[in-house]
């Protein structure tokens, strides 16, 4: 597949980890990883955890119901245990659906946001519905990126109804920092899963966005039947009815990657959400003006 690749200042590091990361086999790599994720065995469960720390020194399972895992993926998509984490009640704030590393966030302007420094993108390009799109034109935004050691479920920012789930092929390009500094629109190339959340208050609408990645390319919502992964092949656009309040799980992903976040000019982010900074789920995220 064409992609636009620009050159970075990237150090020797960033630009070993693009290519071992990118220049190989993506789709192809990610159905093996897939299908070794799923094998049910203690022991190899436990052999791949191991390699896997050497890698993500800092996963913690110290937060998890449970330590013994069947597969990598029962470890993937580990639930926590009761009160891991505190949801911000105040009902003008949206909290963070996820933990994830704050990627970029701000304002709008009119479609167009940003990747990384330098790389931006439109909100045709990613949401391919133009509804959606005047929705969210002038409005704010959160890219949160999850790391493979991290809790990868992601749960409702708000109180409120979906009713339909948009799913988007592409590709599975990594979205780590060395790619998004290198390949433009990249969030706009991969498979992801469009959320469109309607708020109690009358016309008011949240957008989630969970961008898939090389060796993630799967989402599971609990509001509909199947995965949606690089196997799906039904159609794009899923009716659902799930209603939900804050905080409620949502689904997850097999493994860490990206979720943006989109809401109106009537919210903004949160005065400790930073570029770098690391949040937790159910932390404020974006509050309402005025």
């Amino acid at each position: 597949m064409a992609t636009d690749v620009r050159p970075a200042g990237l150090s020797r590091r960033g630009r070993l980890n693009f290519l071992l990361t990118n220049r190989i086999p993506r789709r192809w790599l990610t159905r093996l990883v897939g299908r070794l994720s799923r094998v049910e065995s203690e022991w190899f469960a436990a052999l791949c955890i191991g390699v896997w720390r050497l890698f993500a020194r800092d996963l913690d399972l110290g937060e998890a119901k449970q330590t013994r895992f069947r597969s990598m993926q029962e470890c993937f998509t580990r639930e926590l245990k009761e009160g891991a984490r505190t949801i911000d009640d105040d009902p003008a704030v949206l909290v963070s659906p996820c933990d994830g590393i704050a990627v970029s966030h701000g304002r709008i302007r009119g479609t167009e946001l940003l990747q990384a420094k330098g790389f931006p993108y439109t909100l045709e390009e990613l949401l391919g519905d133009p509804a959606l799109v005047e929705r969210y034109r002038d409005g704010c935004y959160v890219t949160l990126r999850l790391k493979s050691s991290f809790y990868h479920r992601f749960h409702a920012p708000c109180d409120g109804s979906m009713q339909e789930v948009n799913y988007i092929s592409g590709d599975t390009w990594n979205v780590n920092p060395p790619a998004l500094e290198r390949i433009e629109r990249l969030y706009c190339k991969n498979e992801r899963v469009v959320m469109d959340l309607e708020l109690p208050a009358a016309g008011e609408h949240v957008s989630l966005v969970a961008v898939a990645a090389i060796l993630v390319a799967s989402v599971r919502l609990h509001c509909l039947p199947q995965d949606l992964d690089l196997r799906y092949r039904g159609p794009n656009r899923l009716p659902c009815d799930a209603g939900f309040r804050k905080g409620d799980e949502l689904g997850y992903f097999q493994q860490g990657s990206t979720i943006i976040v989109f809401a109106n000019g009537r919210f903004e982010p949160v005065a400790g959400v930073a570029t770098g900074r690391t949040l937790r789920m159910g932390q404020a995220l974006l509050r309402r003006r005025g």
